[in-house]
């Protein structure tokens, strides 16, 4: 006997009215979520992933289309906080120069289905933990940055980025707010930038291995890179992002527990 949760008839559901619901649905999410995450300097791609999660997407389909995603929000998002001053070269470049090649070579790899869902579910925790427990810090508060600390840190995180279809992060903020390195709207620049090139380097590797897209994949890019500028408009410059924050916490718990807890 065959098993189907209810996230398979949402995304394949036998009535054609029903069927254009749920793709409106899917845009209208996919639209939010960039909107959201470049308000707080993200790409999006866990964002991206969880909602394919829960409309019961493929994993081989998953993990390019979230990279491809990533790269029109974050660079968006990124000329946003980089215009408002909130941009570092000098922390970013270690990151970067460590991760790339790492995301290229994790981009390289394919793993089982079944590892793949876990493990991500288990890396959006990280963002959950952000979101939720992280508050601004004050100028006076932020340390100065170890660079031979920052390339270990960046190869991890590439290597993960490119593994799982995320552009770093989800990851990278985390760490730069608890070394305190950096403030909330200094990470958001620099993770930006970050997600943007490694997204480059994890597709590539995708490309040189062979992938799949979704036939809707222009409609995607359109909807995500509207939703990307106007999140970064409002994140960089107008938003306080206490309930943003939320409300992205809310929609990764839900991804994550059907990604660790369920078999669809």
């Amino acid at each position: 006997m065959i098993k189907l949760s209810w996230l398979k008839f949402i995304y394949y559901p036998h009535n054609a009215a029903t069927r254009m619901d749920n793709i409106i649905l899917f845009y209208s999410l996919l639209f939010l979520v960039a909107f959201l995450y470049s308000s707080v300097g993200h790409g999006g791609a866990s964002g991206y992933l969880a909602l394919m999660a829960i409309f019961a997407i493929s994993p081989d389909v998953m993990k390019p289309t979230a990279l491809l995603l990533n790269l029109f929000v974050s660079l968006t998002s990124f000329i946003q906080f980089y215009r408002g001053k909130h941009f570092n070269w000098k922390i970013f470049l270690p990151f970067a120069v460590a991760s790339v090649p790492m995301a290229f070579i994790g981009g390289l790899i394919t793993i089982d289905a079944a590892i793949y869902k876990k493990l991500l579910g288990l890396l959006l925790l990280i963002p959950i933990i952000r979101f939720l427990f992280f508050a601004n810090l004050k100028p006076s508060e932020l340390r100065k940055s170890n660079t031979i600390l920052s390339l270990f840190i960046g190869a991890a995180i590439g290597f993960l980025s490119g593994l799982i279809g995320i552009g770093g992060g989800i990851i990278l903020s985390p760490v730069l707010l608890l070394l305190k390195w950096t403030d909330m709207k200094q990470t958001a620049a620099i993770s930006a930038l970050f997600i943007f090139v490694n997204s480059i380097a994890g597709l590539a590797g995708q490309l040189k291995k062979g992938i799949q897209f979704s036939p809707d994949m222009f409609m995607y890019v359109a909807i995500a890179f509207v939703g990307g500028i106007c999140g970064a408009y409002f994140g960089s410059l107008k938003f306080k992002q206490t309930i943003l924050k939320y409300m992205l916490a809310a929609v990764l718990m839900l991804a994550a527990y059907k990604l660790l807890f369920t078999t669809a």
